[in-house]
């Protein structure tokens, strides 16, 4: 197996490749039919949901193969229960194809809800498209359950708002 460093992101780390990366993990979805943002977003749009909060990598030989950035508490909003205080989200989920399926998105996913726990945030959420079963049985499996629904703008599809409590 080959070794994976996971880190925090570094001002040196290439905005391009971070993207490129995000593209790529996406993919699937755009070809399922799902406008996600992460399918298309510019380099700007990637260094600005960066800046929102603490990003994790993980690396391969040298190569960013994944990312996960959990966004500042009151960089979480847009719907009733990321309006809540205690909440917090994290996005940017991606991890590359060839590494799918191999711990890697779960070890950053550890990554972001110990950063949360850290930070005492009660509870961590996020959004994924309603008809992305797989993406929601995955986050079922890690403790999240669903809690509002939302019709984004600039997406094509009805997103579901899932949330873990983290601290008891």
């Amino acid at each position: 197996m080959k070794e994976i460093i996971y880190r925090l992101l570094e001002p040196s780390d290439s905005i391009a490749e971070i993207t490129d990366l995000v593209h790529r993990a996406y993919a699937f979805l755009a070809d399922m039919g799902l406008n996600f943002w992460a399918t298309h977003q510019s380099e700007d749009d990637t260094a600005s949901r960066l800046s929102r909060g603490k990003t994790w990598l993980a690396l391969c030989r040298g190569r960013i193969i994944g990312t996960i950035t959990l966004a500042n508490a009151w960089e979480t909003d847009g719907c009733s229960w990321y309006d809540k205080e205690e909440v917090t989200s994290f996005g940017q989920f991606a991890v590359d194809p060839q590494f799918q399926s191999q711990g890697v998105g779960s070890r950053l996913l550890s990554l972001a809800e110990e950063g949360a726990r850290e930070a005492g945030i009660a509870h961590l959420a996020l959004d994924t498209a309603e008809s992305a079963t797989h993406l929601i049985d995955y986050y079922r499996a890690r403790g999240y359950e669903i809690v509002d629904r939302v019709d984004w703008e600039g997406t094509n599809y009805i997103s579901v708002v899932m949330s873990k409590a983290l601290l008891s």
